[in-house]
């Protein structure tokens, strides 16, 4: 890996940005601008919030579109993300001119040459540990880095970069670039790297399990000597993976920390009530202790921040609730993800029947082959609803998924199929919602159901 030069973190570089629009790259275009770089960027299309992000930061780019104009022989870098397609326009000129194209972790790795570097990794678990690690280091005003997947309480960006010794980064085992399939965690040269557990995700990548864990084999073997590698031991995977013996490497294996539930609150450390839930929660807090502690965290310091976390965006939001009813909503996608986030609440509220959404959504999910991997991972709630588009199934010419391939797949016949967001809300709307909770897990957004308008209803 080449050394970032020093004249690139000068105030008066020019960088653009392809596909600027992602919520990462669109937080990295205003951290490179809040570093004083001249940062431009392009995408073909762009959301919130990424797009009142750049707005508001004056980064939005006028059209929408790939231009091979905007390229030319002024700009210091590319920087590429794996929205674009190799044959980008936009890439193609920069190759052709000879300027010089970073992807992401590239560029993040570069930023970080003189700094500690910390990598999360894991299939589940990854956004809620680095979550922890920040606010904790915020709480007790530490000089350090990061990057993020998602928002948290309390931080305005996904991303800092400054001068700090060091940097939290929440690795992901995605594909680096349009040109670069290797796994963007990879790329960052960690010192200290977590493993938080494995389960086989990413299908349109990694068409085998075995290729997925062969990723994470690859992150732990990389580990330097005098590094150290801090895994969960409950995952099969990631204590088989991170306990094999590597020349001075130093393996730190965590598990679910002793907990209760007092009246709906999680509480650890015998008397430390804290804001997140879940036996999966309890066990990435103690991840996050363990890599706190690496870098002078005293657990007493630990445990008096931690109580006051909120978690990460999208992670177990409370909706709305009353007396009798709480509505949540959870980014969960992956089987594993699904188990876990439905069995916290139902430790959380272990009298009340719990009803869960879930929506087919992602690549992996929509897969009538992968569907099996789901076997089990619904079992939790009383009542299981699945929902999938199937105009998305026929746009994206998968093959077509039916009622008795859900119920078959994830092993429940009683199991709910809706195809039409209306008819689930109506369903849901028409439910007598006395002593139930309700959660709605997906990356998507079941059909455009306004699900924050659906709770206010529930609970009235």
């Amino acid at each position: 890996m080449k050394k970032f030069k020093n004249r690139m973190s000068q105030a008066h570089q020019k960088i653009h940005i392809i596909a600027i629009g992602g919520a990462v790259m669109s937080s990295l275009a205003v951290a490179l601008k809040n570093k004083g770089m001249t940062v431009s960027g392009s995408d073909d299309k762009i959301y919130d919030p990424a797009a009142s992000l750049l707005n508001t930061n004056e980064l939005l780019p006028s059209e929408m579109g790939w231009n091979a104009d905007n390229i030319d022989n002024s700009l210091d870098a590319i920087i590429v993300g794996m929205h674009a397609k190799s044959d980008n326009p936009e890439l193609l000129k920069a190759q052709e001119l000879g300027i010089r194209i970073w992807s992401y972790p590239e560029f993040i790795r570069a930023q970080a040459d003189d700094k500690q570097r910390i990598v999360i990794t894991g299939s589940h678990g990854k956004t809620t540990i680095t979550g922890c690690i920040i606010h904790v280091l915020n709480y007790w005003g530490k000089d350090f880095d990061y990057v993020i997947g998602a928002k948290i309480e309390g931080i305005k960006e996904t991303i800092k970069l400054s001068n700090a010794p060091v940097i939290i980064i929440e690795g992901d085992e995605y594909f680096t670039s349009p040109l670069d399939p290797e796994p963007k965690f990879l790329k960052y040269d960690h010192h200290i790297a977590l493993i938080s557990g494995t389960s086989w995700d990413h299908i349109n990548v990694y068409p085998t399990e075995e290729s997925y864990l062969t990723q994470f084999e690859k992150l732990a073997d990389r580990t330097p000597k005098a590094g150290t590698l801090i895994y969960c031991s409950e995952d099969k995977h990631a204590n088989k993976i991170a306990s094999k013996e590597r020349d001075d490497v130093k393996p730190v294996p965590y598990k679910t920390p002793k907990y209760k539930v007092n009246d709906a609150q999680f509480v650890i450390n015998g008397d430390t009530p804290v804001k997140l839930f879940g036996k999966h929660n309890m066990q990435n807090m103690e991840g996050a202790r363990l890599i706190l502690d690496r870098i002078g965290i005293t657990d007493e310091q630990f445990y008096e921040a931690i109580s006051s976390f909120e978690g990460a965006y999208k992670r177990n939001n409370l909706l709305a609730q009353n007396a009798k009813t709480s509505v949540y909503t959870d980014f969960a996608h992956a089987p594993s993800k699904l188990a876990a986030t439905a069995s916290a609440l139902k430790e959380l509220y272990p009298k009340r029947k719990l009803v869960a959404c879930y929506e087919l959504h992602t690549f992996s999910s929509l897969n009538k082959d992968f569907l099996g991997n789901y076997k089990g991972a619904f079992n939790a709630p009383e009542e299981a609803i699945v929902y999938f588009d199937n105009g998305l199934i026929e746009e994206k010419k998968y093959a077509s998924i039916s009622e008795e391939d859900i119920k078959k797949s994830f092993n429940r016949k009683d199991i709910k199929v809706f195809t039409d967001s209306s008819e689930l809300e109506t369903y849901l709307l028409d439910m007598n919602w006395q002593e139930k909770n309700l959660i709605f897990m997906s990356s998507g957004t079941f059909g455009g159901l306004d699900l924050a308008s659906m709770a206010a209803s529930i609970i009235q």
